[in-house]
């Protein structure tokens, strides 16, 4: 009784620092005075932090599984929705923002980190969320990220201009109507500077889609290694 006691007092204690926020976050529209927003959800604290940026099929609440494991090991994590992101008439959620659009957003949402005090920032970006991390970064005159993992994604339109470490990880069957996803990613990698590394899982489940797989267990430890590596 008093172990079970203090086993739930911890948890008192612990679990808000992980537990879900949400923030709005300004995002100045280039050509016009407008202002647009995007909601986030964020967890953990911390001087480093970690921006999930969803694939198309998704919306932040995706990463509910996987950002309170990235907050206890350390990141201040922030999962975000892009200004375009709405649902079907199904309810499923859809991103339908332009590329330019979700990379601006991206921008944005590093620039709140740094407001609130965070020194450095990695990021995870699913499917068209890579693109719009691969877009962000590239566009940086300076650069936004200390590491990159592109799950399922070529990375944006100009990997040649990505800083920082990289890692591409993908399904080795992965496809969608135009055929398998591998070369156009191993291209891409090809195309990347140093430093980098590609992983190629079984299966044929794409980007977000492989956390529930029987990969899963293994994606989560190849992401979290190279987060963490120094």
């Amino acid at each position: 009784m008093r172990l079970h006691l203090l086993v739930f007092g911890v948890a008192l204690l612990v679990s808000p620092i992980f537990a879900q926020r949400h923030v709005s976050i300004p995002v100045p529209e280039p050509s016009s005075d407008n202002v647009a927003q995007i909601e986030a959800n964020v967890y953990g604290t911390g001087s480093r932090a970690l921006l999930l940026a969803h694939g198309g099929r998704f919306n932040k609440e995706s990463w509910r599984k996987q950002a309170p494991v990235f907050a206890r090991a350390g990141f201040l994590v922030l999962a975000i929705n892009y200004r375009g992101d709405t649902f079907n008439a199904d309810g499923s959620p859809s991103a339908l923002g332009s590329d330019d659009d979700n990379a601006i957003d991206v921008e944005a949402a590093v620039a709140y980190l740094h407001r609130i005090g965070v020194k450095s920032v990695s990021a995870i970006g699913a499917s068209l969320g890579g693109d719009a991390v691969g877009d962000a970064e590239a566009q940086s005159s300076t650069g936004l990220f200390d590491k990159m993992i592109f799950l399922g994604s070529e990375g944006g339109d100009a990997p040649e201009k990505l800083r920082g470490r990289k890692l591409f990880i993908v399904a080795r069957e992965d496809s969608n109507g135009s055929g398998p996803r591998l070369p156009g990613i191993s291209r891409r990698y090809q195309q990347a500077p140093e430093p980098k590394q590609l992983i190629v899982l079984d299966g044929s489940a794409h980007a977000q889609y492989l956390f529930e797989t029987e990969e899963g267990p293994k994606l989560m430890r190849e992401i979290l290694h190279f987060l963490q590596a120094k």
